[in-house]
Formats: structure tokens, sequence, C-alpha cells
């Protein structure tokens, strides 16, 4: 895991982070009123129902989060890397979180309280811009999905999902590797179908030299084909 000194850097210096055009007062108090907590794999940030604690950021390691739909079943609605924001839909909306937030390895985790966030940093208009359009892209993303996840057949919604892994996650040393290891119910749930259709048309994908398994390893041999099953859905 990224020590979270160099992690910390990247959330005030990175260009894609939210808090890098704040100016180097306003980083140094903002620094000052961070509240750092860490998570091992599998440990709850928050839950469906719960009153949101601040604006979460993703320091380093991974988190998703999912919602209970009918009948208990889960659906992975967003998956967050480092710099990434986690819960903050219910705290700028003032309601509880309708998702709960789940690491998938060990992780370090920020949080803004509420009063700051109010009191100086949506007074920062650059900040409070850059914040509106995270939120309009996730909204643009979110409509996109609704529509993929409602339209496209299984063979197309599970080689989106792989892809969308791709682009969040990136890949391990070899160029090939998803640098990210779910298991086959989290791979369900985030194509919106059951374990056995996921687990079955993995193994379809495998059969056709599209991707190779091991474990929860999956490393993709043809993401030409792979994008091609996802557009033809």
């Amino acid at each position: 895991m990224v020590s979270h000194e160099m992690g910390m850097k990247d959330v005030f210096e990175n260009p894609k982070s939210i808090f890098s055009t704040l100016s180097p007062e306003e980083k140094v108090d903002l620094q000052n009123n961070i509240t750092l907590a860490y998570y091992k794999k599998n440990e709850f940030i928050f839950k469906e129902g719960e009153r949101p604690s601040g604006l979460i950021f993703l320091v380093d390691g991974k988190v998703i989060i999912y919602k209970e739909g009918v009948g208990g079943r889960e659906q992975i609605i967003r998956m967050t890397k480092p710099l990434g924001l986690i819960g903050y839909r219910a705290l700028l909306a003032e309601e509880l979180h309708i998702g709960t937030a789940i690491t998938l390895e060990d992780s370090t985790v920020g949080t803004v309280s509420p009063e700051y966030l109010h009191g100086f940093l949506l007074k920062n208009p650059n900040f409070a811009f850059r914040l509106v359009q995270k939120l309009a892209r996730e909204l643009g993303f979110s409509n996109m999905r609704t529509v993929t996840l409602t339209q496209k057949h299984i063979r197309g919604r599970l080689a989106e999902s792989l892809l969308l892994l791709k682009e969040k996650y990136g890949w391990e040393n070899d160029g090939a590797t998803l640098k990210v290891y779910l298991s086959r119910e989290d791979i369900a749930n985030l194509s919106n179908m059951t374990t056995s259709n996921a687990i079955r048309t993995l193994s379809t994908f495998s059969g056709e030299k599209v991707i190779a398994i091991d474990g929860r390893k999956i490393r993709i041999l043809d993401i030409h084909k792979l994008e091609k099953i996802s557009k033809l859905g």
C-alpha cells in the first residue's frame, strides 16, 4: 500500500484532486482540519441509512459503494480510487447515505467536517465549482450506466464492467492483469447479473481467449474484442 504521507501530498498537489486549486495558506488550514482513519480490507466506512460524517476522500486503497436492492440483492453503484470522494452527495443534499461503502483492500480515508466544508471550503469559488463539476460528471456516468445495465445483454454488461475496472484501477506491471481483485459475486453485483451468470460468462470469455482467469486475478488477452463485445451489447 502507498504510504499515507505520499497519499496526502497527492491530495493537495495532484491536479486531479479537488483540493489542488486551494491557496498554500488554505491547504495548510485544511490539513489541520482533516481527520485520517485507517481501514482493513472488507471494513465498512459507512452504511446505507447512516448520516454523513463529513466530506470523505480516499487517500490510498480501493473502495466500492453498493446499494441493497429488491430481495437483498446488492448492486455496486460506484468504485473509488485515491483522490476520489466518497458519500459526498448525501452530505450536500443533507440526506442519509443511500449506499454502503466498503474497502477492497487496506485503505486510508480522510474526513473534513461538515462545519469546515460549509464554513470555509464552499466559500472558495474554485473549489465549489470543481465540486459541482464532479457531481455533474458522476450524474452523467450514472445515467449511462442505467441504460447499459438495463439494455445490454449479459455478455455486453460483463465486458463493460471489465473495461470499467481497467479504466478505474489500471493494470498490474504486466500491462494486462486488472489491478483489482473482485469476487465473482462482486463482479456480478457490478454487472447487474446473478453470480452464476457471471461465473458462466467469465468462463465463456476465457474459452474465447478474451481473458485469462487465475483465482480473482483477471488478465485481459484481447482488449479490442472485449471492447467490441461491450459495444455490441
